[in-house]
């Protein structure tokens, strides 16, 4: 943890009430960053970046307006607050803006969630090299490949908050990933490519940098020949690492913003059916080294485990203090912290076993939904399913449908979340989905 973040944050408010706020939330950050980049066996980029930030959130005489600075310098930082509380007072005014009510601090879970890697700090330009060499010559391994290029990065970052109304907090977390993108020469015109990366807080917790990067060769080599097939309503496996994909707007739907707004076609459905009963998702903040991993949200409400879908049903919304006075909702917190998916027993082998024929799909390619009514039409790229096993590959086909039915048309749940991800999708199965192709 950086020495001295609470204190400039708490320093800042004091000048935020000198200046004329009535209430003010201040939050002082500070992150190094480093990137190292090869392309087809030469370094590409080398860089590190580091940032020190104060985000000031101001309440001025029923206004409200939020404003950040680099520049931390103190002449400049008194500027700064006094310009920045100026401009708060000339907004109009919002009955629905307020600071959060200091009740929903309270709670505050005191666990370590494992979100700082030691390691880290030294880790060393000549590792890095070494780990994109061997990344390097695991994706150049096939005479198709027409270019490939790895990366490595990672991250240590500290904040602080604070609040005129009690709030304080100190936090510091890591992250680490690397990966590889390969493009083959398939003939004809055609390049297809794929990509495999991997993060996480903790480097122990990620695999081997040439395996990840193999991975992704393999990856490419079995996206040969790929083509559209014929249209078909058929079963719809998607892949872990896929999973985030298909349900980021329904996230989007379940937010209290977007109730307000009339664009949420789950307005009128809490504590009603909208999947399968196979379905548990649970917002879980408290998971160890996990990416979305909290013990207070951007409002600083205190991190709770909140069941958002139950066996199918509907039991929560990503309720803020803004949008929960708006709707007259309690507030639950303003956004994701982890998905966790309650978890099925099968493997994805066997689950492809159960689908006999159908559609694998490995990510998607573009497209769009309708927030209001749940309909969406998304680009795929994947495999057929043949006789129960990955066959041959498929391009340029959208699924459609809407989610409502997508989710209700839930048949089987995997046993292998994806662990790189704050969205732990294991692999989805869905019947009669629609397809178009030729």
């Amino acid at each position: 943890m950086a020495e001295g973040l609470l204190d400039e944050a708490c320093a800042a408010l004091e000048r935020a009430r000198k200046a004329g706020a009535d209430d003010a939330v201040a939050a002082v950050g500070e992150g190094v960053e480093t990137e190292f980049r090869f392309r087809d066996g030469k370094l590409e980029k080398v860089q590190e970046s580091g940032s020190r930030s104060l985000a000031l959130q101001l309440y001025v005489d029923g206004r409200y307006g939020s404003h950040a600075t680099s520049d931390l310098r103190d002449t400049e930082l008194q500027r700064f607050v006094e310009d920045a509380v100026a401009l708060t007072r000339a907004l109009e005014r919002d009955p629905y803006r307020a600071i959060p009510d200091p009740a929903l601090y309270a709670g505050r879970a005191e666990i370590d969630l494992e979100l700082v890697d030691p390691t880290l700090a030294g880790l060393s330009r000549e590792r890095a090299l070494d780990w994109l060499g061997a990344m390097d010559a695991a994706t150049h391994a096939h005479a198709r490949v027409v270019s490939a290029t790895s990366s490595v990065s990672w991250r240590r970052g500290a904040s602080a908050r604070a609040s005129t109304n009690g709030f304080r907090g100190e936090s510091a977390a890591t992250s680490v990933s690397y990966g590889s993108g390969v493009t083959l020469d398939e003939g004809n015109g055609k390049r297809p490519e794929a990509y495999r990366f991997v993060g996480g807080r903790r480097l122990a917790d990620l695999p081997p940098p040439a395996g990840v990067a193999a991975e992704a060769l393999a990856r490419a080599l079995a996206r040969l020949g790929s083509a559209k097939a014929p249209s078909a309503r058929t079963t719809l496996v998607v892949d872990p690492e896929a999973g985030p994909g298909i349900l980021r707007f329904l996230f989007g739907a379940l937010t209290a913003a977007a109730v307000q707004q009339r664009r949420s076609f789950l307005a009128q459905r809490g504590d009603q059916a909208v999947a399968s009963p196979l379905l548990t998702l649970t917002d879980d903040p408290f998971v160890p080294r996990g990416l979305g991993s909290r013990l207070w949200d951007g409002e600083g409400i205190a991190a709770r485990r909140l069941p958002i879908v139950d066996a199918g049903m509907l039991r929560a919304f990503y309720v803020d203090t803004y949008y929960g006075r708006k709707l007259a909702w309690t507030p639950t917190t303003g956004g994701p912290s982890n998905l966790v998916f309650g978890a099925g027993a099968r493997d994805q082998a066997g689950l492809l076993a159960d689908a006999h024929d159908g559609f694998y799909v490995t990510s998607w390619l573009g497209g769009n939904a309708d927030a209001t009514s749940g309909d969406f039409s998304i680009g795929i790229r994947g495999h057929r399913i043949e006789r129960g096993r990955v066959g041959a590959p498929v391009s340029e086909m959208n699924v459609t449908g809407s989610y409502l039915q997508l989710l209700a048309n839930l048949v089987a749940v995997g046993n292998d979340p994806h662990p790189y991800s704050s969205v732990r999708t294991p692999t989805l199965v869905f019947r009669e989905v629609e397809f178009s192709g030729l």
